[in-house]
């Protein structure tokens, strides 16, 4: 199905959504912090991006925003997980330019449909 590129500063989160992945054939590469992801994204074109919001040297929403970017012409769905859970973090990640947001509270299922339907929305 194509690579994804997992934004996760958490070794035990990684390991999860590493397991929580696997049923689904794709290549999962892992970032430690923004910067590192906006590298590897550009080096891998992954056709998505599960993007932390709290993470070292860029947050999520500006990871977002520049894998986002109007001028760019590769742009991969970002689905933004996290902890944080207030409406307003919902309003602040679509704002950036996510096209869906998962708490990491959700049922694994949750978490699983959502990563097959935006890879399935990827041209």
């Amino acid at each position: 199905m194509g690579t994804v590129l997992v934004v996760e500063d958490d070794f035990a989160q990684q390991q999860i959504l590493r397991k929580l992945l696997r049923g689904i054939e794709l290549n999962i590469i892992f970032a430690s912090d923004g910067v590192e992801a906006l590298s590897l994204a550009e080096r891998h074109c992954p056709k998505l991006v599960i993007l932390d919001i709290v993470i070292p040297r860029m947050n999520g929403y500006e990871v977002c925003r520049k894998l986002k970017c109007p001028k760019k012409e590769y742009k991969p769905a970002v689905l933004m997980y996290s902890n944080k859970t207030e409406e307003c973090d919902y309003y602040w990640g679509c704002k950036q330019g996510a096209d869906a947001y998962v708490s990491k509270l959700c049922h694994p299922q949750e978490l699983i449909d959502t990563v097959k339907y935006l890879l399935q929305q990827v041209i």
